[in-house]
Parts: C-alpha cells; structure tokens; sequence
C-alpha cells in the first residue's frame, strides 16, 4: 500500500500541470453533463405529472408504448458514437487531427446504415403493434401507428447526426451537445404540452415531436461546422482500414449496447404485452429511477474520453486508484439519490402525479430504485474499460446479465405481471455486479492496477454507511400508510448527510470536492 502511494504521489509531482488540466477539463465536462441531467429531469418531472392529469389512463399508456417504441432506434447506435469519441480522444491528444477525422467518417460510414435499419426497424414495429399490444383499446391502434413511424424515422435522422455531437465529447467540449439536448428537451415538452392542451390526438403529438427531433438534429451538423470541422466527417474521407478498426472496436461495444436494451429497454414493452392495465403506472415508476441513473452518467461519461486520453501517459497503478476514487463518489451519490426514493417515495410520488397513480407505483419504484443502484455500482468500471480498448472482457458479463434480466423478467411477468419484470432486473443487476468483481476484473490488469477487495471495500461498502439512518427508520417507512413526519424527515435527511461527510469521505476527499465545486462555478460560464 505505501509503495503505491510513494509512486502516484511522485508521479502527481513530476506532472502537477497535467493532473490539474485533466481534472479541469472533467469538471467542466461534468458540469455540461449536470446541465443536462438538470433538463432531462425537469421534462420528466413536469411532462408525466401534466399527461397523468389530462389524458386517460390508457391514452397515456399508449403514449408511453409510442416513445418506447421509436426508442429502440438510439440502439442501433451498437456504440458508435463511443467508438468515434474514443479515438478522437486519442488523436487529438496526439495532435493528429486528420487520423481522428479518418475515425470519425468511418463512423459516419456506419452510422448511416444504422439510420437506415432504423427507418425498417420502425415500419416493422408499426405494423406490429395490434399483436405487441392485444390489449390495448383498438380504437388507438391507427394513431399509434402512425406516431411510432413519425418519432421512429425522426429518431433515424437524428441517430446519424449524433455522429457530430460524438466529435464534441472526444474533443471533451460537452456543453455544446449538452445544450443542443437541452433545447430538445425543453421543445419537446412544449410541444407535447400544447398539442394536449389543444386537445390534439396521439398522431398529433407523434408530429409535433418529429419535427423537434430534426430540428435539433440538424443543429448539430450546424454546430460542427461552425466549431468542429478541422475534425473532417465525409463519406470521401472513409478509409477501410480504419472502418474495419471501427467495426471491430463497435462490434465488441454492440454487445453491451445490446445488453442495454435487454436491461432496460423491453421491460415497459414486455408490462405492455403482459399487463397494459399496469403499464402507466410502471413507466411512471422508471422515470425516477432514470433520474438516478443520469445523475451518475453525468460522472460517468465525461470518463470515456478523458480515461482514453489518460491512458495514453498514466501508469496502471494511478488508473486503478483513480477507478477506487470514482467508484466510491459513485456508490454514494447512487445512495444519496436512490434512498430518498426508497424511503420517502410514495409522498414523492404522491406530490407528484397523485395519490390514485402513487399507490399503484410505488412498489415499482422501490424495486427499480434498487435493481438500477446494484447494476451502477460498476458504472465507473465498465466506462474506464471501455475507453481503454478492453471492454472485450466484459463480454461474458454482459452477455449474462441480458440473458438473466430478459428470460427471468418474460417468465416472472407471465406469472405475475408488471412485478415480475421488475423482480427480473434484480436478478440481471446481482449477476453483472458479481461478474464484473469474480471474473471480468482478473483480465483487465493491463488496464489498471487494484485489489478487487480493495475496490469492494472502500468503492462499495464503506459508502454504503449512509443508508443507517434509513435502515433505523425503516419499520416508520416501509409501508405507504405510514410516513415519517417532518421532524424525523429532516432528521434522517441530516444525518444522511453526516454519514456522507463524516463517513465516507475523508479530509482529502472533502477538500477535493469543495476544490471540485470551485473549478465548477469559475469554468462552467467560461466553457
């Protein structure tokens, strides 16, 4: 232990410059992200709260399935634009900036394909949806076709131009994107808003967010051009030598981009297909639960390019101690986000969309709030490999937990309904954490150097102090007709927060964050 710290210490000395200018640029690019968790959290947190008040439980149902639907298209992504913000990353570390421009077409190569599996992908979902969807009231099935086609090719057009926001995050100037999907979001909750307050039909809202899709997708190439064009992206410019490189690197990322999409991706369409009298409820209980996830992407994924560029001059040794640092910020955040939802969520929810929608989500929740907490507390991991080149040692893991997740929560839901697809991404989350410590870190020593039980211990359970004030309380939370009153709720909340501070973190730990929140506040403007 001392000879590791003897080593990251002098190596911190001999480049005090570096360590401070990639620290910067993390905590800008973390920054953007916030902003962009902040957006997406206020659409969520206003947009269902004003649909579950003014259109009928199966209306909105059928509005859930339709955004579901047109989704799956962001999936043909199978990590290109990962691919294209990895090895700009690279070479414009390395100055080379017509290498990361090679890259970058070959991307735009293979993303155009995508858009146009995405478009057939789309008119094979729409004229499925009577069989998807049985019991969906048949009186909705002509609009919802026709708004799956319309959100679904928008989405196509919009998956391609993502190539140009991909140049942005390996330059690692996120506020740009972070701000066009701001615009996005904040468009596409007024739209939606007006065309319901208008008392327009599904087919209507289906429209109206088509064209915030293309709108938004089309700034991006416009604000490439304008910002990022020595970064060159055309067809012409395709070398296929790099695209095979290309290819392979996304071919081993479209396995956990797949695996993604078995997590959590079908759950609402297997409730849809099982149990669509549930499906709003449940839906509405994965928005919270997404909450938490964005929170720690907004840590997470300004690590892609910035452990890819590290990993060009950092030793193994510092990589791993950098990964315990991260991970342990991770966990807790997870815990300091997850646990309000766990013990205070049916008032949450209650304030929210309504007691009736409350009472029928919130064992939703809880579980969904947990299963996604387990399956996280390897986010920082998985994104350090990834960036790295050696997500191929994920493979097994990955291939496990979608396997799991997808056969346990198809066979639970047909036995007991929305509940079993929830219980069935417990067990997904259980097998990848296990994984990923027993199996996939034994081949990932090249990358970075750590004890798995060192890792466990500081990055997992040390943070997970901070759930004892919820475990005290818990027989005062635990069912919805009890709650705990405003004294004790701020009690709780307080000592949360001393168990966080006090701990968790240690006086470096402390220090690096107020340092951190610093560097923030003085670089966001300037960004």
């Amino acid at each position: 232990m001392s000879e590791t710290s003897t080593t990251i210490s002098d190596l911190s000395r001999k480049k005090p410059e570096a360590s401070r200018g990639v620290g910067a640029t993390i905590s800008r690019n973390i920054a953007a992200s916030l902003l962009r968790v902040a957006a997406i959290s206020l659409v969520a947190l206003v947009l269902p709260s004003y649909l579950a008040h003014h259109l009928p439980v199966e209306t909105y149902a059928a509005w859930i399935l339709i955004l579901q639907l047109g989704a799956y298209v962001s999936y043909l992504d199978l990590g290109i634009q990962t691919g294209i913000s990895k090895f700009v990353a690279e070479y414009h570390a390395k100055r080379d900036d017509a290498t990361a421009g090679h890259h970058a077409s070959a991307g735009f190569a293979l993303m155009t394909l995508a858009g146009l599996l995405g478009v057939s992908l789309t008119f094979g979902l729409a004229w499925q949806v009577p069989r998807l969807f049985s019991t969906m009231p048949a009186n909705l099935y002509h609009d919802v076709r026709i708004s799956v086609m319309l959100v679904g090719f928008s989405l196509s057009f919009a998956l391609v131009c993502s190539v140009y926001s991909a140049v942005f995050l390996g330059l690692q100037r996120y506020w740009i994107p972070m701000t066009i999907l701001v615009v996005n979001r904040a468009c596409f909750a007024a739209s939606v808003v007006a065309v319901v307050a208008l008392h327009g039909k599904i087919a209507t809202m289906g429209l109206a967010v088509a064209i915030v899709n293309v709108v938004t997708g089309s700034l991006q190439v416009v604000a490439w051009r304008k910002k990022a064009s020595h970064i060159l992206i055309s067809l012409r410019s395709v070398d296929y030598r790099v695209l095979k490189k290309m290819a392979r690197y996304c071919s081993l990322q479209s396995i956990w981009t797949l695996g993604m999409l078995c997590v959590t991706g079908l759950d609402i369409t297997i409730v849809g297909h099982y149990d669509y009298v549930e499906t709003a409820y449940y839906s509405i209980a994965t928005l919270p639960t997404t909450f938490v996830l964005l929170i720690i992407s907004s840590m997470v994924n300004p690590l892609m390019p910035a452990s890819s560029a590290m990993s060009t001059h950092r030793s193994v040794v510092e990589m791993g101690e950098f990964l315990v640092k991260i991970t342990r910020y991770a966990t807790l955040l997870l815990l300091l986000t997850g646990l309000p939802l766990i013990v205070c969520g049916y008032q949450i929810l209650s304030l929210w969309v309504g007691s009736e929608y409350a009472l029928h989500t919130y064992k939703y929740l809880r579980i969904l709030v947990l299963a996604n907490a387990i399956r996280s507390l390897c986010a920082p991991y998985a994104a350090m490999i990834s960036a790295t080149g050696r997500q191929g040692a994920a493979t097994v893991t990955a291939i496990s937990e979608a396997v799991v997740n997808l056969s346990s929560s198809l066979y639970l839901a047909s036995r007991y309904g929305a509940i079993g697809v929830a219980l069935g991404t417990v067990l997904g989350s259980l097998v990848s954490v296990s994984l990923h410590f027993l199996i996939t870190m034994h081949f990932t020593h090249e990358t970075m150097v750590i004890s798995r039980l060192r890792l466990f211990r500081r990055g997992v359970v040390q943070p997970a102090v901070v759930a004892i004030p919820s475990i005290v309380l818990l027989p005062l939370w635990w069912s919805p007709a009890q709650t705990l009153n405003p004294q004790l709720t701020v009690a709780w909340a307080i000592g949360t927060l001393i168990c966080a501070w006090f701990g968790v973190l240690s006086e470096k730990d402390r220090k690096d964050l107020m340092r951190f929140a610093r560097s923030v506040s003085i670089s966001a403007p300037s960004a």
